[in-house]
């Protein structure tokens, strides 16, 4: 508001002191003589203001027209000026308007219309880092992955984009299947690019599938170092992974080193089944069999698993079946509730020949939980107590139908694994095996009841009474051993 009052006032200040100047040059009756080459001009004073308007009025057009044929030899010569200036900025705007159409059609995956685009954008702009890119990209939506690797090459001279080429064709050999050379390239982009996280995991997924454990280890702990993993989670996978590294060195030699490193991982992550496994039997073979209990206790307090109980039954493998029944207690008195505590007690109970006790321990376990192994052990129980072969085929009958019991299952893909391991065959995920009971496929039922032929349309034959082998812990080898048992002719 004041800034407009301040303006008014200088305009109408000026054109008061020109009036004045134009009323005092009026009254003074003076004029301007000018000679030249003996010629003289007489100008009244407003004659002369008028001529000094009219020549600086000149001189400034003869400036510009002068300016303006510079400018055309400027341009002629090929040096910048307004006119080229002009003339690029009008490429310029339809090099980026080509960009962006491009761009837009790489994402509704028109290939072909993306390839133009980008050949138009690469015409008009000087800008190789986003043409090339772009052009890239066009060229893979549209299958042309010679052209996109070469363009994908061509990046790699530049050191802003030297990043994205050799991401690019990392991408191409894992689709080519060439995953050493697509490990190589992850290698080289993680050291460009170490916060990345597609390829901090590309990176450690190849690692863990060529068993580089010792480097899957130390790109593990790159992710926790930039935030790319929570530190609980890295605490678990590295353990994973120095499991699998310790496993490697004991298949090669049996050095203290590795086994101090066994127990190191098992301490590292006392709750992961395979590394207490591994660091009991090391315990053992080193004469230490309290620490070997020890530690399986402790795993087994936090998840009942049968390893644990078959690494358990190896500190004294010579007992008989009493003495083992006596000291599988300390397991035993743990997780009463657990089924596979059950199941184990019950296996013991059988192994002893104290049939009764095992049906008493079993319970409804065979109501609550009907898998394969629960069914077969009650099968066993019945054959053990001198039930007829029609109960024990029933039995039988039923675990051949029931679901299996909990195996190694990825949680992410659902695939079943026969041991554990690290990463996942079938969707190459780390450490997502888990102890549970697997998804029955569609057609497993009716596969069993094929089967149940073998079983219940037998007649009833006469058979030994003789206990099944202790040492049979697989809940199939009991359900084969008693259909073989059932299925055998009656002697006289």
């Amino acid at each position: 508001m004041i800034w407009s009052l301040v303006k008014i006032l200088s305009f109408v200040v000026l054109i008061a002191a020109v009036a004045l100047g134009a009323g005092m040059l009026a009254e003074s009756g003076e004029g301007i003589r000018i000679a030249f080459a003996q010629t003289e001009f007489t100008l009244q004073p407003l004659q002369a203001a008028i001529a000094v308007v009219v020549l600086v009025l000149v001189v400034w057009v003869a400036i510009k027209i002068l300016g303006l044929i510079m400018a055309v030899i400027h341009f002629l010569s090929g040096d910048e000026t307004a006119l080229s200036r002009y003339f690029d900025r009008n490429r310029e705007r339809k090099g980026y308007e080509a960009m962006a159409q491009g761009m837009m059609a790489v994402s509704s995956g028109e290939g072909r219309v993306a390839l133009a685009k980008a050949a138009k954008a690469e015409k008009y702009l000087n800008r190789p880092e986003l043409t090339n890119l772009l052009t890239a990209q066009a060229a893979e939506i549209s299958g042309d992955a010679k052209k996109a690797q070469e363009v994908y090459k061509r990046l790699l001279a530049d050191d802003r984009t030297r990043f994205v080429g050799i991401r690019g064709i990392m991408k191409q050999k894992l689709i080519e299947g060439d995953t050493d050379t697509a490990l190589a390239l992850a290698e080289r982009a993680f050291a460009l690019k170490p916060r990345h996280a597609e390829v901090q995991n590309t990176l450690l997924q190849l690692q863990t599938e060529k068993q580089d454990w010792s480097g899957a280890r130390r790109t593990l702990k790159s992710q926790v170092k930039h935030g790319a993993i929570p530190r609980d989670v890295y605490k678990r996978r590295d353990a994973v992974l120095a499991l699998s590294e310790v496993s490697v060195l004991l298949d090669e030699d049996s050095t203290i080193e590795a086994r101090e490193a066994a127990i190191a991982a098992q301490k590292q992550s006392p709750d992961l089944i395979p590394a207490t496994v591994l660091a009991a039997d090391v315990y053992i073979d080193q004469g230490k069999p309290k620490l070997a209990a020890r530690i399986i206790k402790k795993a087994w307090d936090a998840q009942p698993h049968p390893d644990l109980a078959a690494a358990f039954a190896r500190i004294a493998p010579d007992e008989d079946a009493q003495a083992r029944l006596a000291r599988f207690g300390a397991l035993t008195s743990l997780r009463q509730d657990h089924p596979e505590t059950i199941m184990l007690h019950s296996e013991l109970l059988i192994a002893n020949e104290d049939f009764p006790e095992a049906r008493r321990k079993m319970g409804t376990l065979a109501e609550t939980h009907p898998t394969s192994r629960s069914l077969a052990l009650m099968a066993a129980i019945e054959r053990g107590e001198g039930a007829d072969d029609t109960a024990v085929r029933a039995w039988l009958a039923k675990a051949l139908t029931a679901p299996r019991s909990e195996q190694w299952v990825c949680d992410s893909c659902g695939q079943i694994h026969g041991v554990w391991v690290p990463v996942c065959d079938n969707c190459h995920s780390i450490d997502t095996l888990s102890w549970k009971m697997p998804a029955e496929p569609e057609n497993a039922s009716t596969q069993a009841a094929s089967m149940l032929s073998l079983i219940v349309d037998k007649k009833p034959t006469k058979s030994s009474r003789e206990p099944l082998d202790p040492e049979a812990l697989d809940p199939l080898e009991v359900v084969v051993q008693d259909a073989e048992i059932v299925e055998e002719p009656s002697k006289s």
